[in-house]
């Protein structure tokens, strides 16, 4: 293939990248964005396999990674549940840090191009800073899955003078950033190159740890960006202008995203990254600290005479519905009450679940229909005029502290307003806080019950009920 097909075929792959992101802005059209996905990455891969830079002896070797790397996700598309998706996300985002790293190595003891002057130094500084993204990218992407996977304890990591230990980090990498470009020669400059990679490793698993469990949405799409860098960065090291293009496209969105997330949480993006924000998965309220009241227990035939009687229903999922892989009982449920003629419609937080997006694709994957799900400035204004707002293993999001206690720590955090419906119901397996370690009122207000137990076999229950 010569190398202006090449640059063509990169030209309609960076098109199709585009749509894919336009697509995958909407339920409805996320399964068009996902193929225009897939057939401009097929495009990129076989324009640079059968490119100007790749000799006939090195296709047999590119051939057999891509069987090994895609027959490894074929069986990570088969065996991972929609629930563990938030971690695996996570991982992949390392296996991009951890390519960006190998390719600058590779770059590195390359001497097939000589560069010489200020082409030299623009090379070993596009080298340095393509490790130095990737090796953040990747150790912070490997504690996000620990963190994620519950393999590591959601509880922020909070170090004594953190914020210093940073600064002194940043520091030593532009010092050896300095020392790797005035290298003399190739093995003058390994020296600081692996000691700036160290760094960064550490660097990196320094910011996640101390990220706490409530900020693990913006943790997400902010190692998104941080891939999509990593591969821009490639992207220069191999003068390869798709990966460029591509990898910025990843890097801004992920970016625009996170910056989604903070607005939702009320917080900028210093403070997730500093704040250290959240616990390791919720604590029961301390003794005195609760709220006056006494919570009301309700059993799930009572909840489904509640929802038998309402005409208008509205279902706010959380993280609980994902562990207990309640979705399909979800949609079984609300697919009966339509059918009676109950206007049903789900409420979803930005920052519900452990990644953007995450109850959409779990009720995407049960089959609702896309346009009873809605954001929640689509709905806070409906639930006076609701009958029922059933809230499924969600905490933080629905905590009217956020609007009425400027101390809380979520205090001017947006949340789904389901206190003001007629009576809501609150699934959860205890009375212990969510993951920003905040207590919660709604569970003592008068028209609030509480359903406790595993979300799947109680709902299992309750659509026995309804049925019967």
């Amino acid at each position: 293939m010569s190398a202006s097909l090449a640059s063509v075929s990169y030209i309609a792959a960076t098109i199709l990248f585009i749509l894919s992101l336009g697509g995958l802005s909407n339920p409805e059209t996320a399964r068009r964005g996902n193929l225009y996905g897939i057939i401009g990455m097929a495009i990129a891969v076989l324009a640079t396999i059968f490119g100007p830079r790749v000799t006939m002896a090195g296709i047999p070797w590119i051939v057999g990674t891509m069987v090994v790397g895609g027959a490894i996700g074929l069986y990570a598309a088969r065996t991972v549940q929609m629930t563990q998706m938030p971690e695996l996300v996570a991982l992949m985002h390392s296996l991009v840090g951890l390519a960006a790293c190998l390719v600058g190595y590779a770059s590195y003891v390359d001497t097939s191009i000589q560069f010489t002057g200020a082409e030299k130094a623009i090379h070993e500084i596009e080298i340095y800073i393509g490790i130095l993204i990737g090796a953040v990218t990747f150790s912070g992407s490997v504690i996000a899955f620990g963190k994620l996977s519950g393999k590591i304890s959601g509880k922020p990591l909070l170090l004594p003078a953190r914020h210093w230990i940073n600064l002194v980090l940043l520091l030593l990498v532009i010092w050896y950033g300095r020392e790797f470009v005035n290298a003399h020669s190739i093995a003058a400059g390994y020296l600081p190159l692996a000691v700036m990679t160290v760094i960064a490793l550490l660097f990196g698993i320094h910011m996640v740890m101390a990220i706490g469990g409530a900020d693990m949405p913006v943790v997400v799409s902010m190692l998104n960006s941080y891939s999509g860098w990593a591969a821009a960065a490639t992207g220069f090291m191999l003068s390869n202008d798709l990966l460029i293009v591509t990898g910025a496209l990843v890097g801004s969105s992920g970016a625009i995203l996170s910056y989604i997330m903070c607005r939702a949480m009320n917080r900028n993006f210093i403070s997730v990254i500093a704040g250290g924000f959240g616990t390791g998965g919720g604590t029961a309220p301390a003794a005195g600290a609760q709220p006056a009241g006494e919570v009301t227990p309700v059993s799930s035939i009572e909840t489904a005479e509640l929802l038998r009687e309402a005409k208008s229903v509205i279902i706010v999922p959380g993280y609980g519905m994902a562990v207990a892989q309640a979705q399909h009982t979800v949609y079984e449920i609300t697919k009966l009450l339509r059918e009676k003629g109950v206007n049903v419609r789900f409420g979803i937080h930005p920052v519900a679940g452990r990644m953007p997006g995450h109850m959409n694709v779990l009720l995407a994957e049960a089959k609702v229909p896309y346009d009873i799900v809605l954001e929640m400035d689509e709905l806070n204004d409906d639930f006076p005029a609701t009958d029922v707002a059933m809230v499924i293993g969600a905490n933080d999001i629905v905590n009217p502290s956020a609007q009425d206690d400027p101390g809380s720590p979520i205090a001017g955090m947006p949340v789904l307003e389901v206190w003001k419906a007629k009576t809501s119901i609150v699934m959860k397996r205890s009375m212990a806080s969510g993951y920003a370690g905040v207590d919660n009122p709604l569970f003592y207000k008068d028209n609030n019950r509480m359903l406790f137990g595993d979300a799947k076999k109680m709902l299992d229950e309750v659509l026995v009920a309804l049925k019967s």
